[in-house]
């Protein structure tokens, strides 16, 4: 599905205005070759520990989108080039990270989208902790397991049903 977040906001201006449609505040870059990508959310949230971020990619992804609360924690990175190509061999359209990222020349060559809040060298911990396919919150913004991403360069949109 080709989109641009700008035609998906013009388009849905009364689901803004209800909140069943929200814009994650712009505080991601993006690090994947995909710049644009969409699908239903998985969602995880763990804290500067990646074990759980492995654990999900290496399942089919079948074009979700995995999006991990990590806190908002820059301290160390959950997705690397490892875990990109992992989701890009697992058939995820993308993983949107509020934390870290690293390895990000290697996260360029992997066909996926990948979005963070920044870079750091250090990994994170692999404890395994954390909790998958419950809400959490990106930025203020609560995103549910099944809502709808649609990312590209000018913005990250949620929604509670597939938009046309």
């Amino acid at each position: 599905m080709s989109f641009s977040t700008c035609d998906l906001c013009d388009a849905n201006e009364e689901k803004l205005a209800q909140g069943s449609v929200q814009a994650i505040p712009p505080v991601f870059r993006s690090f994947g070759k995909a710049a644009n990508f969409s699908g239903p959310a998985r969602t995880l949230k763990v804290f500067e520990d990646n074990a759980l971020v492995r654990s999900t990619l290496e399942m089919p992804g079948e074009n979700h989108v995995l999006v991990v609360d990590g806190g908002g924690s820059v301290r160390s990175a959950l997705v690397g080039g490892n875990l990109g190509a992992l989701a890009e061999k697992n058939g995820w359209a993308g993983v949107i990270v509020y934390g870290a990222v690293r390895d990000t020349l290697e996260l360029e060559t992997c066909n996926v989208g990948i979005f963070a809040l920044a870079t750091i060298p250090r990994r994170s911990g692999r404890k395994g902790e954390g909790t998958l396919d419950h809400p959490v919150t990106v930025s203020g913004v609560i995103v549910h397991p099944g809502d709808w991403i649609y990312a590209d360069l000018d913005g990250v949109l949620v929604s509670r049903e597939k938009l046309d």
